[in-house]
């Protein structure tokens, strides 16, 4: 979508000028911190999660335990299950009679606004010896056209959240909540494609395929969709308002250091993809060489060195790591126009985004897919609002 490599830089420089002034600030902060504690030692990398996470608890006073209550897996479920009716008008029916290839796993049939069948999700939430970590959305049959008739997808989104243990629920932190709205963006993507070459079914550029599910990650934590779902798994009570404003307060802390470590990666993964020769090439003189014409300050890293960035050697992302910011511009982008109308669940808006942004899949260019639904090219100062770098 970014098309050049110029583009790309272009946009790593604005948001890194952006972050680097809040970056300094930081550091400045933990050092004051390491100073009232009696340390008699300057801030180095590896210790700046410690004492962050010790300013962020005497700033703020969240304690992300006396969050868990309000964000059972169940309720999460509900919360995005009624996000996506509010959005799209669709509706879940759980299918209890349907092979499974694990007890843990539980299957929905997606109902469509005229409650015609629209997909099948299967959620596999706990770990377990035989599967691997993290968290991802697969599809096991995308969505195409057949001999004139729609064949609909059957979609996955899988996680490892702590199991329910006796009378207790699996309860959720907020990380782990953000990363159910963002794999369920993922499948809704899979539900509403709509072409007509299995080939073409959610296939989109590296760098706007965050954007469906980056995008639900703005409604997870706002006070409104809060209120409608975060209740106690005892009580049901919704979250207190003091409880929210922390969450809300909270939002952007550390986000200098978060957005410098990654755009350093982003960078060098681009300053080798860019490379017009490289042999003999010295890894370590290169990397310090991209780090100090950037201007990386010393005291954070970036978020992956060169040996062991498997991302753009191996993963899929080569000279693609920037992507994830790109997406990022185009998600708060995207946020802003409900934001703007003054409904964030906007029904109208919402069937703009479906059938400009998730149903093409690959069959139209991108930015044209996103100018079709706001009107305009994406602007990078979303982005920097959305982190708390600009008013």
């Amino acid at each position: 979508m970014a098309k050049t490599p110029e583009k790309v830089y272009e946009l790593l420089q604005t948001v890194w000028d952006a972050a680097l002034p809040v970056g300094k600030t930081e550091a400045v902060d933990i050092q004051k911190m390491i100073d009232k504690e009696g340390g008699n030692f300057k801030l180095e990398p590896w210790d700046w999660w410690y004492y962050s996470e010790k300013i962020r608890k005497e700033k703020y006073d969240l304690d992300e335990e006396m969050l868990r209550p309000y964000f059972s897996l169940d309720n999460v479920r509900e919360g995005i299950f009624l996000l996506s009716n509010k959005l799209y008008g669709i509706t879940f029916r759980k299918l209890e009679n349907i092979p499974v290839y694990h007890k843990d796993v539980t299957v929905y049939e997606v109902l469509d606004t005229n409650q015609q069948h629209l997909a099948v999700l299967y959620m596999d939430f706990h770990p377990r010896s035989s599967k691997r970590g993290g968290a991802w959305c697969t599809s096991f049959r995308d969505q195409y056209v057949k001999d004139g008739k729609n064949v609909t997808p059957v979609v996955s989104i899988v996680m490892n959240f702590t199991a329910p243990t006796g009378d207790t629920p699996a309860l959720l932190n907020l990380d782990e909540t953000l990363t159910f709205f963002h794999e369920f963006g993922h499948a809704i993507h899979g539900f509403f494609s709509n072409v007509k070459y299995k080939r073409l079914s959610g296939y989109v550029p590296r760098d706007f395929v965050e954007l469906p599910s980056q995008i639900m990650e703005h409604w997870a934590l706002n006070p409104q969709m809060l209120k409608l779902y975060a209740k106690h798994y005892k009580t049901g009570e919704p979250i207190p308002d003091d409880l929210i404003a922390k969450i809300e307060n909270s939002g952007n802390f550390n986000q200098g250091f978060a957005t410098l470590e990654f755009i350093a990666a982003a960078v060098l993964d681009m300053d080798y993809h860019t490379l017009e020769n490289a042999s003999n090439l010295d890894v370590n003189a290169f990397e310090k060489a991209s780090m100090e014409r950037l201007g990386l300050i010393k005291e954070i890293l970036p978020r992956y060195r060169s040996t062991y960035f498997n991302h753009i050697f191996s993963g899929g992302y080569s000279a693609g790591y920037y992507s994830y910011v790109w997406s990022e511009v185009l998600d708060s982008d995207a946020f802003e126009a409900f934001e703007e109308s003054g409904d964030i669940f906007n029904k109208q808006l919402a069937a703009k985004f479906r059938n400009e942004v998730l149903a093409p899949g690959g069959k139209r260019d991108a930015m044209d897919m996103y100018v079709a639904f706001r009107g305009r090219e994406p602007m990078v100062d979303a982005l920097l609002r959305n982190r708390g770098f600009k008013k």
